[in-house]
């Protein structure tokens, strides 16, 4: 038997009805066909889940009533992914695989190597509204309580910033000596995770990361892809951390 799918609302109330319209409420009912007596999880993206059933149907949107709601609390340890800036749907696929292995939260990286660029403007916003949208699918397809916020795209500076305040920060690279399995995880707090451009990261952006604090490592012999980088390195870590 297949689990319950989930859709997300906001907010998500304790009891009673709930009218599931829009792009859900569309998914819900032509999609998936949902018919009245079938259960459902419903969630607001930030931890609260709730079991539904449904009571009624219409052309574009489906009524539920809530059973019971509980409240999953964030982890301890909390896996932020600076990923490099990848052309095309590439991009996208490293978010998406991110978010169902487990990421906690994603920051674009505007890496000196990146070939796709953000611009300020109509078409970095769409970019960065294409990772959201993705993050967003990605995290309701795994059940997940918590949806990863996309944050605004960062430079080196800034990421570097980020690395200084988190209580861990590893960085992917394929000259590293470290195996990533060979450190110690901090138990709670933010672990930074940066994943370079497929052109690699650069000699100045690896030392300014490692000035920060973070560790340079490799996940083995083989050098994968910046696209799926990511969802690896988060199985090994997930493994380690025993999530």
């Amino acid at each position: 038997m297949s689990t319950a799918p989930l859709f997300l609302v906001d907010p998500l109330p304790a009891a009673g009805v709930v009218v599931l319209d829009g792009p859900e409420g569309r998914h819900a009912a032509t999609v998936k066909r949902l018919r009245r007596g079938e259960v459902v999880r419903l969630g607001d993206g930030r931890g609260a889940v709730a079991r539904a059933t449904v009571v009624g149907t219409g052309r574009d949107r489906v009524d539920l009533e809530i059973d019971s709601r509980v409240e999953v609390a964030a982890p301890p340890l909390r896996v932020v992914l600076a990923q490099a800036l990848v052309k095309g749907d590439r991009g996208e696929l490293a978010v998406e695989t991110a978010t169902e292995a487990g990421v906690d939260e994603v920051l674009p990286w505007k890496a000196a190597r990146c070939v796709a660029r953000w611009e300020d403007g109509p078409r970095g916003d769409r970019a960065l509204g294409r990772w959201r949208s993705t993050v967003r699918e990605a995290a309701k397809q795994a059940r997940r309580p918590w949806v990863p916020p996309v944050g605004e795209p960062v430079t080196t500076a800034q990421l570097a910033r980020r690395v200084s305040d988190a209580a861990g920060a590893l960085v992917l690279h394929e000259a590293a000596t470290e195996a990533l399995t060979a450190g110690v995880l901090p138990p709670r707090g933010e672990l930074v995770l940066v994943v370079g451009p497929e052109g690699g990261i650069t000699d100045d952006e690896v030392a300014a990361l490692v000035a920060a604090g973070a560790r340079p490592v490799r996940l083995g012999p083989e050098v994968l892809r910046a696209s799926t980088a990511a969802a690896v390195a988060l199985g090994a870590l997930g493994a380690l951390a025993r999530w």
